[in-house]
């Protein structure tokens, strides 16, 4: 996530890459940024002295606005339009760094047009790739159990049913089709925020988007795919801005690094060559107050970073990662995998 910058030329910043930086050294090689987004990770890390960067987003707006400065990096910066669940199969070759910068960009965020903000009208679509079933489709057709369900696991809002139960009311009066019509609805179910209290529809949001666009199967794909594509000593530095994305994170570098905990004292002791990372940075990266200033939307970031070991790549549990689990959901998701949408 990214946010804007004064300076025409280079119209974003990237949340946490001066720590990032701090954390990785002497930078060099080829990186991959897996969520291009506007290219604001990409151009430090070029700039910083990476050899090469692969950029990979499945937005392709994303690619089409870097072309106004692409070329100033000739064959150093490689643009490929993929999702970041097959990272290793866009890199090409073992890489030396891979940066996830996780959720929704600045760019989406600030054009109406894409329907991921509740601030302002626009279409209720929220597909990060442009392609497959929008957020209007899932609220138009997924029943009261399952938007309920999508609304507490993804965004742990705890009036999901009460919301849910609303949409699918209102959805039987008018088909809702635009961003501030259902943020209406979800903020007559939720009492007036206090000041400084987020938006009443934040949380809601979220859940559809991280539904629309499978969010969380992305990222443990994405994860694993890391995994296999770094080479001995490459870095993977993750920056996320919601706690169940940091959970997911923070457990699968606990899981690869041997750290999590064993919680059956019975079992054998897992062996200490089979850690797949070693932690660079202990704990969560938060960024500074300077950066806050600069950027409000970086206020709930976090950084976590971990390198890569010489033990070979191997499956993840995705329920021992946490990772938020729908109980009647496939129909949503199924759905949305036979129409080709990630």
């Amino acid at each position: 996530m990214e946010h804007s910058d004064p300076t025409p030329d280079r119209p974003h910043i990237p949340v946490l890459i001066g720590s990032i930086l701090a954390a990785v050294g002497p930078v060099s090689g080829h990186w991959l940024d897996g969520t291009f987004g506007a290219g604001g990770y990409a151009r430090a890390l070029l700039d910083a002295g990476a050899q090469t960067v692969t950029g990979v987003d499945r937005d392709p707006l994303a690619l089409d606005m870097a072309a106004a400065w692409a070329p100033e990096y000739g064959d150093r910066l490689r643009l490929v339009a993929g999702n970041f669940s097959e990272l290793d199969q866009h890199a090409g070759e073992p890489l030396d760094g891979i940066v996830l910068d996780l959720g929704v960009s600045s760019m989406q965020l600030d054009q109406a047009a894409r329907g991921f903000s509740f601030a302002k009208d626009g279409p209720l679509d929220m597909r990060m790739a442009q392609s497959g079933d929008s957020a209007a489709d899932l609220v138009a057709t997924a029943s009261e159990a399952t938007l309920a369900d999508i609304l507490y696991h993804y965004g742990e809002e705890r009036a999901s049913r009460r919301i849910a139960r609303a949409i699918v009311a209102a959805r039987e009066t008018a088909p809702i089709t635009k961003t501030l019509q259902l943020a209406a609805i979800i903020s007559a179910n939720l009492p007036r925020p206090k000041p400084g209290q987020s938006h009443p529809a934040t949380r809601s949001f979220q859940a559809i988007r991280i539904a629309v666009n499978t969010e969380f199967n992305e990222l443990i794909e994405g994860l694993m795919a890391a995994e296999r594509a770094l080479k001995p000593g490459g870095i993977l530095a993750v920056v996320t801005f919601h706690s169940l994305e940091d959970r997911i994170v923070k457990r699968f570098f606990q899981n690869r690094s041997g750290n999590d905990a064993q919680t059956n004292r019975y079992a054998p002791q897992r062996p200490e060559d089979t850690a797949r990372f070693t932690l660079v940075t202990k704990g969560a990266v938060a960024p500074d107050a300077d950066e806050i200033a600069a950027n409000p939307r970086a206020r709930s970031s976090k950084l976590r970073v971990g390198r890569r070991t010489t033990a070979p790549a191997g499956p993840v549990d995705p329920a021992a990662l946490g990772v938020p689990m729908l109980p009647e959901t496939q129909s949503y998701k199924s759905r949305s995998a036979k129409k080709g949408h990630r």
